[in-house]
């Protein structure tokens, strides 16, 4: 029995290998058109209240054939603990509910996103940034997200999708994508490159989110907005492959060193992520998945404003 079992699953390892040959972390419409009725493909479709209005209604009445929906902000793929939101959770929690989708180890995993701004890029590349923080490489974003696709004029289906029935999902948890606070800490005093994925008036501290209790930035960070490694195409919004290279080259990044992106809450800065580790080929990138918001907790950690007027940043204790 033993002996069959071990056969069978490396007969379904050799099919997987062989299903996602092509995959690559961001596919386009095409791709997708052409792998829809794949075996062991799961389209997985992240709309939600960031996209102004994402929701299941809005997922029922117009989504991707043969995808399933999960709400981005409600459904677990982020907590709030101690005070600081957007924290990854528990592995076991995030196990559950990837399995309740549906979703098996054995299973390719395409992202879809609302795509009607720069923002809920974000929400892919968070939860992509998950799968692979638990292990699961069969993962890709689809550019553009759901505006996309159907502004190329794909076929759309309406209405609820199928139930899925429960899978189990086992992580291999990769522990070197995630930066914790005392690791940011101790990058401040290394060759590190700290990159802040927000808007330039939050890094200079004109801005502030209500997550955050300090405006500014960690000292010796690099401001790599996020929004600027997009581009709008009528009423859809795609990351901007051939222009990622010149936005990486104007803020001096070096794809050999270890590299930490952060934003307020690990959303914004995922997409950075995304972009310097999957897309650019940096050698050690992690994600601060606390973020500023876990930074200014401590009135005991340096933020970095700028001073109106002198086109300098200064340091400051919260």
């Amino acid at each position: 029995m033993f002996r069959t079992l071990s056969i069978m699953a490396g007969t379904l390892l050799i099919v997987f290998q062989a299903h996602a040959a092509d995959l690559t972390p961001l596919v386009d419409g095409d791709w997708l058109k052409a792998h829809l009725d794949d075996d062991n493909l799961v389209i997985l479709d992240v709309r939600s209240a960031i996209d102004d209005g994402g929701d299941r209604e809005s997922f029922e009445s117009a989504r991707i054939p043969g995808s399933l929906y999960s709400n981005y902000i409600e459904d677990g793929w982020r907590e709030s603990r101690n005070d600081v939101a957007g924290l990854m959770p528990d592995v076991d929690d995030l196990e559950t509910l990837i399995g309740s989708l549906g979703i098996g180890n054995d299973d390719t995993v395409v992202i879809v996103s609302a795509g009607t701004g720069e923002t809920d890029f974000g929400s892919a590349a968070r939860i992509y940034w998950t799968f692979k923080v638990l292990g699961h490489d069969a993962v890709a974003i689809l550019n553009g997200g759901f505006a996309g696709w159907q502004q190329q004029g794909f076929e759309v289906a309406s209405g609820s999708s199928p139930n899925p029935e429960p899978a189990t999902f086992q992580a291999s948890l990769r522990e070197e994508l995630i930066a914790t606070t005392e690791e940011v800490e101790a990058a401040r005093s290394s060759q590190a490159q700290l990159v802040d994925a927000r808007p330039s008036d939050y890094f200079t501290g004109d801005n502030k989110s209500p997550a955050v209790r300090v405006a500014g930035t960690i000292p010796g960070s690099t401001n790599l907005p996020h929004h600027t490694l997009m581009r709008g195409q009528d009423d859809a919004f795609f990351l901007d492959v051939d222009g990622l290279q010149a936005r990486i080259n104007e803020a001096e990044l070096d794809r050999n060193a270890q590299t930490i992106a952060f934003c307020n809450t690990g959303h914004w800065a995922a997409t950075d992520w995304f972009v310097l580790s999957e897309m650019a080929g940096f050698d050690n990138v992690s994600m601060y998945d606390g973020s500023m918001a876990a930074w200014t907790v401590s009135d005991a950690r340096p933020v970095q404003v700028a001073k109106r007027g002198i086109g300098r940043l200064l340091d400051f204790f919260n």
